[in-house]
Parts: structure tokens; C-alpha cells; sequence
């Protein structure tokens, strides 16, 4: 890894809100059909972040966030039945001013600089800028790409729609043997730049092909976004895991980034729908900065 500095800056911004239900958090002992059918509770808000990576070799995003269409177009999401399974699922606040473009824009970023997409997974709350992205190469684990040659993929929170739209150049990545101690426990993974300051790692569970994304800078904490493989940080330090997913390929990715965690001390890790998530990361930078 080299010891000068690629990253210019970290940053997050949000697409709006999500409200879920407790047993999507997770703990709990019920399978998801029956939490989503039964459940009458919701969460309170919780962000829809989108990371951007200010890297010298261009802008990068993990994850998209969620479409503003999906809150103002009655055919967003699908009708019947399914739609209503989809209506039990999330509860979205997402303004004008939550576009993936404007959030940049605040954010002092100007998404036409986007040159570099991650998707952690194809769910719709982390593809929703793809619209705005027809410029972008975008990066998807390919036993995640694979997903949307399933018989029913919508069925597992993947809208096809929404996915393959004219323009939208996919790279499905391959995750390879990595001579790099700094990884383990895991061994293979991607190294976007070669430069060892973005590494993508296999973090399967919630869905099949979800990945998680390492920085590394040196003179700042390790951090690592996780997407939805929790919703709750001190629920995966407590060894739990959510209710949505594959339950035991979650417990097993995130022993995984448990030990990783021991073997980088000072990692921070960073989900998609945290509500601590921003503060930490702020409190990551702060303490680079003031040398802590």
C-alpha cells in the first residue's frame, strides 16, 4: 500500500429517509415472512446513505441511494399482491432536495464528476441514482449482477425496471486471491485502483453478491461500508445480525469483519442505514485531523 495519501475526502450524504420494521434491525427469532406480514410497528427514520470518495484517480460513489420516483410515481414499484408486500417493507421520505444530484451539489460535489459507482447490493434503496449515472462505470459483484437473470427477481427486492435502463455501463467484478495481509481474514477481494486504498470484499448474506468496500488512508482509521449487512453497529459487535437475509452467510460475514477488526484496530464500520453512521465518520476524520 502506498504511504501517500490517494483520498482527498470521505463523505456521506443522504438521500432522504426509510422507516423499517424492528424485526428488519433484527434481533429476532422470526422468519421474514412472518415478521412481514404480522408486524405492526415501524422504526424511526433512518438515513439512506451514499458515501463519496474524492480518490485522485476520480469520484466515487458506494451506493446510490434511493429514487425520488419511487415516492412520487404510483408505478414505481410493482402492483398486486407484490406491491403491497413492497408497501410493508419501508416507508420512504425522500423531498426534492434528496436527489442524489442535489445531495452532491450541498455536498460540494457535482454528480457529472461521478466516474466510479460501487453497489454494495441491487436493492432499490442503494441503485436509485443509477438514472442520474448513464456517465458512470458502475461496479457490482457478479454473483450480484447474476441475480437479475433470476426467474422472479422481484421477489427478492430486485426491480428490474429500475436496473436495466438504457446507458447504464455494468462492470460485474470477480473477487480474486489478494496477497494482502491488511485484508485478513479475508483473502480475495478486489483492489479497485491497485493502490490499496479501496478493496472490495465479499460480504455475502443479505443478499447473495452483497460487498463491502475497505479504505484505507494512511494517518486516518480504517473504515469499512458495510451496506446492509446491519442496520445496527453495536448489534454486529454484539455478534446479531438483522431479520432480512440469509441468517447464518450474515453471521458468518460478519465474523469475518470481526476479525478484520482486530487486525485493524481503530476500524470504523459504516452502514448504509446507521443513524450513527455520518457522526462517525465525522469523529474518524476530527481525530486524523488532530493527530488523536
Amino acid at each position: 500500500m502506498n504511504r501517500t495519501d490517494p483520498i482527498a475526502r470521505v463523505a456521506v450524504v443522504s438521500t432522504g429517509s426509510v422507516s423499517i420494521r424492528p424485526e428488519h434491525v433484527g434481533p429476532t427469532r422470526k422468519s421474514q415472512t412472518h415478521w412481514l406480514l404480522t408486524s405492526r410497528r415501524w422504526t424511526q427514520p433512518l438515513p439512506i446513505n451514499v458515501y463519496v470518495i474524492e480518490h485522485e484517480r476520480g469520484l466515487l460513489l458506494f451506493d446510490t441511494g434511493q429514487d425520488r420516483a419511487s415516492v412520487t410515481d404510483p408505478d414505481y414499484f410493482p402492483g398486486g399482491i407484490l406491491g403491497r408486500i413492497y408497501s410493508r417493507l419501508a416507508r420512504f421520505t425522500i423531498g426534492d432536495g434528496d436527489t442524489l444530484t442535489a445531495q452532491l451539489a450541498a455536498a460540494g460535489f457535482e454528480i457529472a464528476d461521478v466516474t466510479t459507482v460501487i453497489l454494495s447490493h441491487l436493492h432499490q434503496d442503494h441503485i436509485g441514482g443509477l438514472g442520474e449515472l448513464g456517465h458512470a462505470e458502475i461496479l457490482v459483484s457478479d454473483d450480484e449482477y447474476r441475480t437479475m437473470d433470476a426467474r422472479h427477481p422481484e421477489l427478492d427486492g430486485v426491480l428490474l425496471d429500475h436496473l436495466r435502463m438504457p446507458g447504464i455501463r455494468w462492470s460485474p467484478l470477480i473477487m480474486t486471491e489478494l496477497a494482502d495481509p491488511g485484508i485478513r481474514p479475508f483473502t480475495r477481494g478486489h483492489d479497485i485502483f491497485g493502490d490499496g486504498s479501496l478493496v472490495l470484499l465479499s460480504t455475502p448474506g443479505h443478499t447473495p453478491g452483497s460487498i463491502s468496500l475497505l479504505v484505507r488512508r494512511p494517518g486516518y482509521p480504517p473504515l469499512l461500508l458495510v451496506g446492509d449487512l446491519t442496520y445496527d453497529i453495536a448489534l454486529m459487535e454484539a455478534g446479531g445480525v438483522p431479520g432480512s437475509g440469509d441468517r447464518k452467510r450474515m453471521h458468518e460475514s460478519s465474523a469475518l469483519v470481526a476479525q478484520l477488526a482486530k487486525n485493524l484496530p481503530g476500524l470504523v464500520v459504516l452502514a448504509a442505514h446507521e443513524p450513527t453512521s455520518a457522526a462517525r465518520l465525522a469523529a474518524a476524520t476530527r481525530s486524523a485531523r488532530s493527530g488523536t
